[in-house]
């Protein structure tokens, strides 16, 4: 019999959360069931009550999910205090063992505003009914019960302290099961304590958010292509898995001391043994030559606006004369040992995006994941954006928005369903089939840059 939890969240990222826990179930072998209401399943309100089948599954997701920060086991809830003491009665076969000799202390706590104590202390007198005969512990007690009102956002609104006190949207109650320990790992990886970051290195919190959608663990082996300065690789590792990285400019890999930067990175965490390799080349002209190697592919594509995407070519053919002189200045000995760095031109956004759920599902074992950002304009983005990248045997599991305004990043996971065996994708553009769609990812470098003004609209000069 599925056994009902109080799931507390961290207020931050709520698209990310229901993909994050499914993602935790799936990687442990469990499922769970969201509230049936679809009012209880907003992904926006900080509590949520799921049925689950063991206790220790809630466990699992307390100690992996980063989103969230405490797991109650739940007794009751209501929209007044009458129907969640209602709720309580009838959950007595939960807490009654409690009862005769456990220390407890109970705590009284809002979402969007406070209690004033004395409404604290008689919220806590109100369930006496229960009877506990224990002590009384506020330090360290045996249990922890908490109370919690849920109020609507009232931000922007001028209003006295306690303004509204009672008039709560819903009321929860449970025993506290276990803190959110993998919150801790936000402030672990936190870039501005890291030996080896640089402008284009994802935020701590993002990067294990998209570590838990590969459903990173040990054993599994985990590729990201444009690793630039290891920001995915790290918590990847922290949880288990080998990593293996790339980039079309090795120098964000290597920095400029004698060990590579994310090597040195990978020491600091003390994940330097799961680092595989880290190898220089474009991926549209990747070295591999047999498919099904990988677990997952995880990556921030670079979108231009702090770094571009490239790939290996001229923005310019030559002409006949100046491809001649090329081969003969090529053919020569160089008298020097400076290295050669080879011409790129642009690598388009849209154009990228497809190529890269090629490349997954030809490097992807069955069930492998894609996990990546793409960013989108916010009044232009439409479902078909993402599903026009797909390709036979891929399937979008999850698409979250992390929201910026005019824009956002979209966390992408795509999922390979298929156990066919695909050959090398050719990356050439002109060989699949044309959209009349235009994705609002399209050009997207260009459009940040202009400030996402529409056709028409004058574009500021900047002086």
């Amino acid at each position: 019999m599925a056994l009902k939890y109080l799931i507390v969240f961290a207020q931050v990222h709520h698209e990310f959360r229901i993909p994050e826990l499914r993602s935790i179930a799936e990687l442990h072998g469990f499922t769970f069931s969201l509230p049936p209401s679809p009012e209880d399943q907003d992904p926006t309100r900080p509590y949520m009550v799921l049925d689950l089948d063991e206790e220790e599954h809630a466990l699992i997701l307390a100690r992996r999910c980063i989103l969230i920060k405490s797991v109650y086991e739940f007794y009751g809830q209501g929209s007044t205090y009458e129907e969640l003491h209602a709720s309580n009665r009838k959950n007595q076969a939960r807490w009654a063992r409690y009862v005769t000799d456990t220390s407890f202390r109970f705590i009284v706590t809002a979402y969007n505003h406070k209690i004033p104590q004395a409404r604290q202390s008689e919220v806590v007198e109100s369930f006496s009914y229960m009877g506990f005969l224990g002590k009384i512990d506020m330090k360290n007690p045996e249990i922890l019960l908490g109370c919690f009102e849920e109020y609507t956002d009232r931000s922007g609104i001028t209003r006295s302290k306690h303004e509204g006190d009672g008039q709560f949207r819903q009321v929860y109650f449970g025993r506290l099961l276990e803190e959110g320990s993998a919150r801790a790992l936000v402030g672990k990886f936190n870039v501005k304590k890291r030996v080896y970051y640089g402008n284009t290195s994802m935020e701590s919190e993002i990067s294990l958010l998209m570590a838990n959608q590969t459903l990173a663990c040990p054993g599994k082996l985990i590729y990201d292509p444009f690793m630039g300065t290891g920001s995915t690789a790290y918590p990847t590792m922290h949880f288990g898995a080998f990593m293996f990285g790339s980039d079309i400019d090795g120098r964000q890999m290597r920095g400029k001391e004698k060990v590579p930067g994310v090597i040195r990175a990978a020491k600091q965490y003390g994940t330097a043994s799961r680092m595989m390799d880290i190898c220089t080349f474009d991926v549209t002209r990747n070295p591999w030559r047999c498919g099904g190697l990988f677990d997952a592919i995880v990556t921030d594509p670079p979108y231009g606006v702090r770094a571009g995407a490239k790939r290996l070519g001229r923005k310019k053919e030559l002409s006949e004369a100046q491809l001649a002189l090329y081969m003969e200045y090529r053919n020569k000995p160089r008298s020097d040992d400076q290295p050669y760095f080879p011409p790129t031109k642009p690598y388009e956004l849209s154009s990228l995006a497809v190529d890269l759920v090629l490349l997954a599902r030809y490097l992807l074992k069955p069930n492998g994941r894609l996990v990546f950002f793409l960013p989108t304009v916010t009044e232009e983005y439409e479902e078909v954006d993402i599903h026009l990248m797909l390709c036979e045997g891929m399937e979008v599991i999850a698409n979250s928005l992390q929201d910026f305004g005019s824009w956002g990043r979209r966390l992408v996971t795509i999922r390979k369903n298929t156990d066919r065996e695909y050959p090398p994708p050719s990356f050439d553009q002109e060989l699949q089939a044309p959209s009349t769609h235009i994705p609002a990812h399209k050009d997207f470098r260009e459009k940040y840059f202009q400030g996402f003004k529409k056709e028409g609209e004058d574009v500021p000069v900047l002086e």
